[in-house]
């Protein structure tokens, strides 16, 4: 099997829902696939000893995580009958409200995206090093725990 190209899955500031719709939009010519899901990562107004968590400030080492996502997507393409995927994950600021990860998954039958998504998004947060800076409304700061 030749080696595929790692895809950068990063973009800059939140993931607007125009690109988001786009994105679905362009898949309508591809009409082997009968279903598609999404998730949508939103960043929360969680509160943490008494402070409201405002935006997330995120960083990664690009090169590293860059080669878990096509490690994840590899994987997924083996183990589920996908059509094609697609991962964006934010980096820098992200508000309260506005999504900060958007994984796209298409194939012919509705089970299989269902369990490729699971599959995918608990990869994404166990192993790729994407780190999150939790800034509060006092701007004070905190480091993200994914739990």
């Amino acid at each position: 099997m030749p080696n595929k190209k790692i895809k950068n899955v990063f973009k800059a500031g939140p993931i607007s829902s125009e690109f988001i719709g786009n994105s679905i939009y362009k898949h309508q010519t591809k009409t082997s696939i009968g279903a598609h899901n999404i998730f949508l990562g939103q960043v929360r107004a969680d509160k943490v000893d008494g402070k409201t968590v405002s935006a997330i400030e995120y960083t990664a080492y690009e090169d590293m995580a860059n080669q878990k996502f096509h490690e994840i997507r590899e994987a997924a393409f083996e183990k589920f009958n996908l059509t094609c995927m697609h991962i964006y994950h934010s980096l820098g600021t992200v508000k309260v409200g506005e999504i900060c990860l958007f994984v796209f998954v298409s194939s012919p039958r509705r089970k299989v995206v269902f369990e490729a998504l699971e599959f995918i998004v608990e990869a994404i947060k166990a192993d790729v090093p994407v780190f999150g800076k939790e800034i509060f409304e006092d701007n004070t700061h905190q480091w993200k725990v994914n739990n």
